[in-house]
């Protein structure tokens, strides 16, 4: 028998005759005794597998993964090669026992193979390194390929032109391929030929085995019908029957690499992700770019000089070597949450959080003081939140997510805050009502947009528009009946309803006691007889609003709140462009401009911001005024 030497195994490969060839399980499932045969590189008289590589391949097969397929699809080529190319194959050995198929890892297949190659004078071919060494300590003739040796173009990339998003490829069906830009793509037929299960089958092995010998490849997650491969750009899902009706492959990749900068974010945005990354939420539909987001966020932050992390199932996302990339479908949650604990990165991206175990390490590493960006499906902005509603306490939610960036068609369409207060929830009107509330604004403008708070033992997400705050017709009625019955008590009444039960009235400043009656009867008795609540203001505080008065400060009704930077003002939008006064214990502090929503802010970084954030601290002796043009 001619012994390979061993510089042919490794470097050239080509053998002129072989014996006895002793195949391992790494070359049958890799296809590439036949791929040899064919080449011309080995000429075997006998191919001889062991029962222990028939059982394994079968063991792999029940389990629906696709090795066990590949590898018996391998060993049927080698029968229809053997008449051609005048080989024997043989299949020698007992089968192996259960037990040492469980134990195929611990290299218990391994040993049956090589003792089958020992007693028969056999050469070993192998592919796995360990076997290869271990067969030469014994003495055992080897060819060991170098699996890197093999990478090459697979047909799956043939489908894929500078324009195309994802490849979609059925048995019986022509392909078919999305071309275009996210939110701007056509669905097009890219062959008239519909492709065999066969063929299907062929480029499935072709993607695994080169997710397994090259560096930029891999296989992410390894199901009964389904297999998921991350292969440099492309990111593909193969899955066969029982689970589908039919063998199936898509294949997605970015179609664009974009920076930061290409989003043309507002400065305020910038200014946040830079010093306030604490918890945001990236969120869209599928397809329209919030990974791509995702991937220039993390590079902008390695760019500053952070460490940065990525956590990621599958590891999908195109990043420079000095991002660190987690995919937790190789681990556990614990295990990611003791390593990112004990790595100590500056900011973390967690990619494609899909189930409440994601969303729960989210929140949990989030609370451990981690600085997350996290991607999550969602059709509109609030829906990113609400994913979380449920999985964890309603009131850390704000301590959790700071910031949600909603991606549409490629660019960032909406951003939303997060803060939590204590207030009667818009649309209720009784003081007793008040409990805590998640408020949710629109980033760049400050307009409440949202509230979550809990309702008995349901935890709502109530829209507050500007719509909802106009007067309706019924509003619009009710403001003219109570006009006519203030004017039963005095000259003149301006009424403004704040919601379907509350009002403000407008009065001249010195019939509000008169209107009130002494201890507030008249009032209290309005109030029981009408079932509105009443908040009697002077009349003069109205017309300064409208540009009338007489040069005289009066107060105006507002609601302070305090943030992390600023204690946000909100007094009526008959205020908006206005200038406005604010007193604390009757000393006269700084005059603001209201905000056209009737909205401003006042830092709390300043001595004045701090005097200001103590008075509405100790709720009383804070005051808003407003000063009427002479």
């Amino acid at each position: 028998m001619a012994k390979p030497s061993k510089e042919k195994s490794e470097k050239s490969g080509k053998v002129e005759k072989i014996e006895k060839l002793v195949p391992d399980t790494s070359v049958i499932i890799e296809g590439m005794v036949s791929r040899k045969v064919k080449a011309g590189e080995i000429r075997p008289e006998a191919i001889l597998i062991h029962e222990a590589v028939i059982a394994e391949l079968e063991h792999q097969a029940n389990l629906n993964k696709t090795i066990g397929f590949l590898g018996l699809d391998e060993i049927k080529r080698l029968k229809e090669l053997s008449e051609e190319y005048g080989f024997s194959l043989e299949f020698a050995g007992l089968r192996p026992h259960a037990a040492e198929i469980r134990q195929a890892k611990l290299g218990e297949i391994d040993s049956l193979i090589r003792q089958l190659a020992f007693e028969t004078d056999g050469t070993l071919l192998t592919a796995d390194r360990v076997q290869a060494e271990v067969s030469r300590a014994k003495d055992i003739p080897v060819i060991f390929v170098e699996i890197e040796q093999m990478q090459h173009a697979i047909r799956m990339e043939s489908y894929f032109d500078e324009s195309t998003m994802s490849v979609h490829l059925r048995e019986n069906v022509t392909p078919k391929a999305k071309k275009g830009m996210p939110g701007n793509w056509t669905f097009k037929e890219i062959d008239a030929k519909p492709l065999t299960r066969e063929e299907v089958k062929e480029m499935s092995r072709e993607i695994i085995e080169e997710a397994g010998v090259r560096r930029d490849g891999f296989v992410e997650i390894e199901r009964a019908g389904s297999t998921i491969v991350q292969l440099g750009p492309y990111r593909v899902v193969i899955t066969r029957p029982p689970l589908s009706d039919g063998w199936e492959i898509t294949a997605v990749r970015p179609v664009k690499k974009l920076a930061l900068d290409d989003y043309n974010l507002s400065d305020k945005l910038r200014h946040r992700i830079k010093e306030q990354a604490e918890g945001i939420l990236i969120a869209s539909a599928p397809g329209m770019g919030k990974s791509t987001f995702a991937q220039a966020l993390a590079e902008h932050y390695a760019s500053e000089d952070k460490i940065v992390k990525t956590v990621e199932a599958p590891r999908d996302l195109l990043l420079p070597d000095t991002i660190t990339q987690y995919a937790i479908s190789h681990g556990s949650p614990q295990e990611i949450h003791d390593i990112l604990l004990l790595s100590r990165p500056d900011y973390t991206v967690f990619d494609e959080m899909r189930n409440t175990a994601d969303f729960e390490l989210f929140a949990d590493l989030r609370l451990a003081g981690i600085g997350l960006a996290g991607v999550v499906h969602a059709t509109n902005p609030i829906d990113a939140i609400q994913r979380f509603v449920g999985r964890i306490e309603l009131g850390v939610i704000p301590q959790i997510i700071d910031t949600v960036i909603f991606i549409k068609n490629g660019f960032v369409n909406k951003v939303l805050s997060l803060n939590m207060t204590v207030k009667v929830p818009e649309g209720m009107t009784e003081a007793d009502l008040a409990r805590p509330v998640v408020v949710v604004n629109d980033f760049e403008t400050g307009k409440l947009e949202y509230e979550l708070y809990s309702y008995g033992e349901e935890t709502v997400v109530i829209p507050v528009s500007s719509l909802a705050r106009s007067r309706s017709p019924i509003q619009q009625f009710a403001a003219t009946a109570l006009e006519a019955k203030m004017k039963e008590y005095v000259s003149n009444a301006k009424v403004e309803m704040v919601s379907d039960r509350k009002c403000i009235v407008y009065v001249p400043e010195k019939e509000i006691a008169r209107l009130i009656g002494k201890e507030g009867k008249n009032i209290a008795a309005i109030e029981d007889k009408l079932g509105v609540s009443i908040d009697v203001q002077a009349l003069s505080a109205k017309a300064a609003a409208a540009g009338g008065g007489n040069g005289e400060e009066s107060n105006i009704a507002f609601d302070a709140q305090i943030g992390k930077k600023h204690v946000v003002f909100t007094v009526d939008n008959l205020f908006a462009n206005k200038n406005v006064n604010i007193y604390a214990d009757e000393d006269y502090v700084l005059t603001a401009n209201v905000g056209k929503d009737g909205v401003f802010k006042i830092s709390r970084k300043n001595k004045i911001g701090k005097v200001i954030t103590d008075a509405v601290s100790s709720g009383s002796g804070l005051k808003v005024t407003v000063t009427q043009p002479s």
